[in-house]
């Protein structure tokens, strides 16, 4: 009796102790796959753009504040959004709203405080909401203290902090020319005659924007060393802005006119002759410093939250080579998420063009992931680019289909969800950019895409109080585009996006799964499928067409039978199929359809 009740206290005890052994095993698991997780949150994540003067004002003073970005972090948490993207906040003389930059350590007081970013950053981390911050590198303000400096004499120590240079046939009494035709991407000659030290300096955007050496090492450590304050304050990465401009051909030659088939110099918006840019734009030496800013990013991520910073890169480039050199290599790793601006600004409803685009952007960036976007604060909205004046909802509905059902990182402007509608100003006198100032009538500023969010149909659209002047005019539209009109609409854009990201975070055909294009002799409707190993495939079809149109799936792709499909999400109006040979579309209608 004795020998069997000890036997059964052995058993016992190592019937713990292999209880204890698996819950260690499985809190050990549990650890790293969340370890995992925190890792790649960005691969397939949802980043949200907000511009700040336009989200949300609490005080009253009809500009958009960081207060009122964290009250409505519950939206965008429902929303399904992982990170915000804010443009910058810094102390500026706004100029060009805020990316002329004086302060790259505080907060612009129009927006608060570093108290109240604190809060913002605290609270979305309790949402599991990452707080992006806008690194603007190329120049600076020409109110920063490093330009105040540089532009007091020659010998400052600051001086060579900026491209300053002398002008052609400069004499005692004369400031001469132009050291050469560069241009700034804003209108006119990109050099600026500066009278207290009689040299030209360069900016590549606004005269009040002069543009850094970045051949000068202690800019590198001067950014290395501001990306390092604002991670110590848990931001969860950077957008970089303008990357590819950092450099310029220090031996200053001329870039080369761009002609007509007439041979006649081609002109912009602002009268001036178009250039190639390539004495000024996407110089060898960008990458190294790109590598040299992730080290900095990286270093620091090992020592608290491994790989949960991200670094993208405004990525204006040409082709798809050069979108996968913003990747870098593993020995020398680059951005994350470079923006394929190549699928964004499409900008007409070509379905070859976006097949070549997606295909180029799945199959030539070396696995790495896609960052997709549609919009941003330098463009004009959907309906511009895109819209027909009729089906504006529905062709919303299906280049949103093509952000959020395709692999990789999306990201979307505030108000896409909502179907917002570009509002340029309608007189001169109304413009506030710059831009629009300069290149008015042809070019009417950006004005028109960055009007105040709409909350409500009610006075000043719920952005600010009622009878508040806001920064910009609240748009007539805001009487019924706006969220509350929208929010429990089963029929509205902002229900569709919410389905849609909703589909991205928990099919694992979504969230993992590669692109392969299905139908591409098809010129009317973009067909693809998600599949993913030991997940169940999943269809999308889209039209592009305002006629109706079918699709037969069934011999698209190898393996693919007429099998039955179980709907996922369609458009409201569109029926469900049956089995892959017969899905009906309506006038830019979506089927989205996993194969049961």
């Amino acid at each position: 009796m004795r020998g069997t009740k000890r036997v059964v206290q052995c058993a016992a005890m190592a019937a713990l102790m292999w209880m204890t052994l698996c819950t260690g095993i499985g809190a050990q698991q549990a650890r790293a796959q969340n370890q995992a997780s925190e890792r790649d949150w960005w691969k397939n994540a949802v980043i949200y753009e907000i511009y700040p003067r336009s989200f949300q004002d609490t005080n009253g003073d009809g500009v958009g504040d960081l207060n009122g970005i964290t009250e409505r972090l519950d939206y965008l948490k429902e929303l399904g959004v992982d990170a915000i993207w804010l443009t910058p906040i810094y102390p500026s003389p706004q100029v060009d709203f805020g990316y002329d930059i004086s302060d790259y350590r505080a907060i612009d007081p129009q927006y608060g405080t570093m108290a109240d970013f604190g809060r913002l950053v605290a609270e979305a981390n309790k949402r599991h909401i990452r707080v992006l911050m806008d690194m603007v590198m190329n120049h600076t303000s020409d109110q920063h203290p490093w330009f105040i400096q540089s532009r007091s004499s020659r010998t400052n120590p600051y001086r060579n902090w900026y491209v300053w240079r002398n002008g052609k046939g400069e004499t005692a009494t004369s400031k001469g020319q132009p050291p050469n035709n560069w241009e700034s991407i804003f209108g006119h000659s990109a050099w600026q005659w500066d009278a207290t030290t009689r040299q030209y300096y360069y900016h590549k955007f606004y005269i009040q924007q002069p543009d850094l050496n970045w051949y000068n090492p202690r800019v590198h450590q001067a950014f290395k060393d501001i990306l390092s304050f604002w991670l110590e304050r848990g931001v969860g990465g950077f957008r970089f802005d303008a990357i590819t401009t950092l450099f310029e051909d220090p031996s200053l030659a001329n870039e080369r006119v761009i002609r007509g088939k007439d041979g006649k110099p081609l002109r912009n918006a602002y009268g001036d002759v178009v250039l190639d840019n390539s004495r000024t734009d996407n110089l060898p030496g960008v990458h190294p410093v790109i590598h040299e800013m992730r080290e900095t990013v990286d270093k620091f991520d090992s020592s608290s939250y491994p790989g949960t910073r991200v670094m993208i890169g405004e990525t204006y480039l040409s082709n798809i080579a050069q979108l996968n050199r913003m990747y870098g290599t593993p020995q020398k790793p680059e951005f994350e998420l470079p923006m394929d601006t190549q699928v964004a600004f499409i900008n007409k409803l070509d379905v070859a063009a976006f097949r070549a685009k997606l295909t180029d952007v799945e199959t030539r960036i070396g696995g790495n992931t896609p960052l997709l976007l549609l919009d941003n604060h330098d463009n004009p909205r959907m309906d511009v680019r895109y819209g027909d004046g009729v089906h504006n909802t529905q062709i919303e509905r299906v280049l949103s289909t093509v952000l959020f059902a395709s692999r990789g990182a999306a990201l979307f402007y505030y108000g896409d969800e909502i179907g917002m509608k570009t509002t340029p100003p309608a007189r001169k006198q109304d413009v506030k950019d710059p831009i629009g100032i300069t290149g008015w009538p042809k070019e009417k500023g950006r004005d028109g895409e960055r009007t105040p969010m709409q909350w409500n149909g009610r006075p000043n659209a719920g952005f600010s109080k009622p009878g508040v002047k806001t920064w910009l005019p609240i748009p007539p539209t805001a009487e019924t585009v706006n969220v509350t009109a929208e929010m429990f609409d089963a029929t509205s854009l902002l229900t569709w996006y919410r389905a849609l990201i909703h589909l991205k975070k928990t099919n694992p055909a979504f969230a993992h799964g590669a692109n392969v294009m299905l139908d591409a002799g098809n010129d009317k409707v973009l067909s693809w499928m998600r599949e993913a190993p030991g997940a169940a495939r999943v269809v999308v079809a889209a039209n592009f067409t305002a006629q109706p149109q079918a699709v037969d799936l069934k011999a698209a792709a190898e393996g693919l039978k007429a099998v039955h499909l179980k709907t996922l999400l369609k458009s409201p109006e569109e029926a469900d199929p049956i089995t892959l040979d017969k899905i009906a579309l309506g006038p830019f209608g979506v089927y989205i359809g996993e194969l049961d």
